[in-house]
């Protein structure tokens, strides 16, 4: 049954918000909507009365269809209510833990930056269909080019889809990394491969072009290491390792920490992962990098050992979310760094707030961790001095933020 509804607001997740109180994907503060309701579930059928900030979305896949991609979240809103919109994400996620301060305008990435893509390969009769999940759906939708991946990934998609049929089994993880070497692929998900797939997977990657081949963190063939450039270091990541996604945000994030720290003699560097800031800041600093997967920490140590001209770089295996560096393991430090996954470093940030350290750089991908976990320095004397938003995700509700603080 159809029904008209007032859109008041836009939520956190991208979805408008009715009077009604519930939610619309697709839709903006201030329209009148025409939906149908599925369960709890409304689906748009059509804009009655349409915001001012509304657009034609660049993407042709982007919609209110059940079988049009669901990779982004916001592209029918126009480029000043977006960057409004993705800014107070962090305001509100500080707000909520009475955190004031300046908060910078939002620094903003462009369509076809993005050089690292996690697509999910489904095999049919017809053969593997890549992409992302369509909204709300375990459906696959067949990615032929997108528009915030870089050109380099979008000309390899069609390899991507001629090299996963040998590799077996029906649902498989891909990611992508578009690296200064070339592609790096890693494929997880499925069995383990026969002698004949494995052959044929490495014949295919050869043909293709691919620097880097892994199936199931087994490296299969790797014609030509994979480098990042992270300061003076050239790194090779580990097979589906974790690194920044988009090089000019990760060029941004590097020189706020770098000019924050710049006069740290010895700087701790918390969930490292392969040496993104860490490397950077040794080549004025010392610096002892602390991450739990070793794979990105064995990373790290070979491309400091092979960079001359760096200050010293030490590296420890720790789970900081069981063993966090504590206020004695800290008094070295004059500066510290972390950048931990969504859930933050909370019980990190207590023991930073017991001890003597003066600068920290904290960089979150979660506005709601990041709040509390500022709340938890600041409520020691920390002062905020900057947080700037970094729209990392674009078109989607996620946000990327570096916070700088100085004990007062």
């Amino acid at each position: 049954m159809m029904e008209t509804i007032a859109i008041k607001a836009i939520g956190a997740q991208g979805d408008g918000i009715a009077e009604s109180g519930d939610f619309v994907p697709f839709t903006l503060p201030g329209e009148t909507v025409s939906i149908e309701r599925h369960g709890k579930q409304c689906m748009l059928t059509d804009v009655v009365k349409a915001s001012q900030s509304r657009k034609e979305p660049p993407c042709p896949h982007f919609g209110p269809s059940g079988d049009l991609c669901g990779g982004c979240a916001i592209q029918h809103a126009d480029d000043g209510f977006y960057r409004r919109w993705k800014r107070q994400i962090l305001v509100d996620a500080l707000a909520s833990r009475g955190i004031q301060t300046e908060i910078a305008n939002l620094h903003i990435c462009e369509p076809g930056e993005r050089r690292r893509i996690v697509l999910t390969v489904r095999k049919t009769g017809e053969g593997p269909v890549l992409g992302f999940n369509q909204a709300g759906s375990h459906t696959v939708f067949a990615l032929e080019r997108c528009l915030v991946a870089t050109d380099g990934l979008n000309r390899k998609l069609g390899d991507l889809g001629a090299l996963v049929q040998h590799i077996p089994g029906k649902s498989l993880r891909l990611t992508a990394l578009e690296t200064e070497t070339g592609l790096d692929i890693a494929i997880s998900g499925g069995p383990a491969l026969r002698p004949p797939q494995r052959q044929a997977a490495i014949a295919e990657a050869l043909k293709r072009d691919i620097a880097r081949l892994s199936c199931n963190d087994e490296i299969l063939i790797e014609p030509r290491k994979p480098v990042l450039q992270f300061g003076k270091a050239l790194v090779t990541p580990p097979p589906g390792g974790f690194v920044q996604a988009v090089m000019q945000a990760e060029k941004a994030m590097t020189n706020l920490v770098l000019g924050h720290l710049k006069k740290a003699k010895r700087i701790a560097d918390l969930f490292s992962g392969c040496g993104t800031f860490a490397l950077a800041l040794a080549g004025h600093s010392a610096v002892h990098a602390v991450e739990s997967d070793g794979a990105s920490l064995a990373a790290l140590d070979r491309a400091a050992r092979h960079t001359p001209g760096l200050k010293p770089v030490t590296s420890e295996k720790r789970d900081l979310f069981r063993r966090p560096l504590t206020k004695n393991e800290l008094k070295t430090f004059d500066g510290v760094i972390f950048d931990p996954p969504r859930a933050g470093a909370e019980q990190q940030c207590r023991e930073l707030a017991a001890s003597t350290v003066r600068r920290i750089a904290a960089v979150s991908c979660n506005p709601a961790t990041l709040a509390r976990d500022l709340e938890i320095l600041t409520a020691v004397g920390f002062a905020v001095t900057s947080i700037t938003p970094i729209d990392q995700f674009l078109w989607s509700p996620h946000v990327e933020a570096v916070a700088l603080l100085e004990r007062r």
